[in-house]
């Protein structure tokens, strides 16, 4: 009868906690595959600011070629007043603040430096003009920001309206001028078929191949490390019998003392290793020194958070939860 019922009660604690983890791991999962799950049908949740300075046909082409390209699957431009950004570089600051994803914007009088240049030599006289392609039509953006998103949601879309809109220009403003222009100006073909060429400001470039995981496995290993510490501390308090020897307010000030130089020291490693391997990444001391502290102030976080709920597991849990993930 003994052993009945110490094998029933072993079962009914073995299921509940096979049952517990279970849970815990099938909610990781889903938030790793959901995240994942039909990214470019969310690219559409990328803001671009789109303000046109010149008020021309170059506006209205990217407004048409945005209107033929918009979707779920490509950033929504966003119009905004020129007054709301006087010049590029207030759209630069918004970038850079993150208030938007990206800015494309018309330069002041582009359309205008555009049609005359289309027109120089129209009466067969020699082309007086000297065309500037990249002064039309400019985007800035910041590669630093999610670099692996950034790239092919941002970057290349942005070039393939712009390449939509050059099409769309010329279809609007150079039917039926192709002709005299082939007679009188030819040198001006050339701009009637290249009218401009996409002038990009990139933030913070963010080429090296470690920078897919500056904010995912990275992250992971941070928080990984401070369960294992706060293990191992619960361990040795137990082992010690801390909780019946010391006051609690020793006890309080042995364990603040340990996650803040345990945080910090691990914070140090994680910076470290990426500026040792940031491939002539653009990144100063100041910038060391902030990621450093943003790193510690997470693992903190995360010790904290650790320490408060595992209150509330048993030994056992945390045993297992401990010897799965390593």
């Amino acid at each position: 009868m003994t052993d009945t019922h110490h094998s029933a009660k072993f079962l009914g604690a073995a299921t509940k906690k096979l049952i517990l983890l279970q849970l815990l791991f099938l909610g990781l999962f889903a938030y790793i595959f959901g995240s994942l799950f039909q990214q470019d049908a969310h690219t559409h949740n990328l803001k671009i600011a789109f303000v046109d300075y010149d008020g021309g046909a170059i506006g209205a082409a990217v407004r048409q070629a945005y209107s033929a390209m918009q979707g779920d699957s490509f950033p929504t431009l966003v119009e905004r007043p020129a007054s709301e950004f006087p010049a590029p570089a207030s759209l630069h600051s918004a970038v850079c603040s993150i208030e938007y994803w990206a800015a494309l914007y018309v330069l002041p009088g582009a359309s205008s430096r555009l049609h005359n240049a289309l027109r120089d030599g129209a009466d067969g006289s020699p082309p007086t003009l000297v065309y500037n392609r990249h002064n039309a039509l400019a985007f800035i953006w910041n590669e630093a920001r999610y670099s692996t998103v950034v790239g092919p949601a941002i970057a290349s879309n942005i070039a393939a309206l712009s390449a939509a809109a050059r099409i769309a220009y010329s279809t609007e403003n150079g039917t039926g001028q192709v002709q005299a222009l082939a007679s009188h100006a030819p040198n001006t073909l050339s701009v009637l078929a290249n009218p401009w060429e996409l002038a990009s400001t990139n933030i913070q470039p963010t080429k090296q191949g470690s920078r897919a995981i500056y904010n995912t496995i990275a992250i992971i290993l941070v928080i990984i490390q401070d369960f294992f510490f706060l293990s191992m501390l619960n361990g040795l308090h137990q082992s010690y019998q801390v909780y019946t020897k010391l006051n609690p307010a020793r006890i309080v000030a042995f364990r603040t003392l340990f996650s803040l130089s345990y945080c910090l020291v691990g914070s140090f490693c994680v910076t470290g290793s990426i500026w040792a391997f940031r491939s002539g990444w653009a990144v100063n001391g100041n910038q060391f020194a902030l990621t450093w502290a943003t790193l510690w102030l997470f693992g903190r976080i995360n010790f904290q958070t650790f320490g408060v709920f595992t209150i509330w597991l048993p030994p056992d849990v945390m045993m297992a939860l401990r010897y799965f993930i390593s």
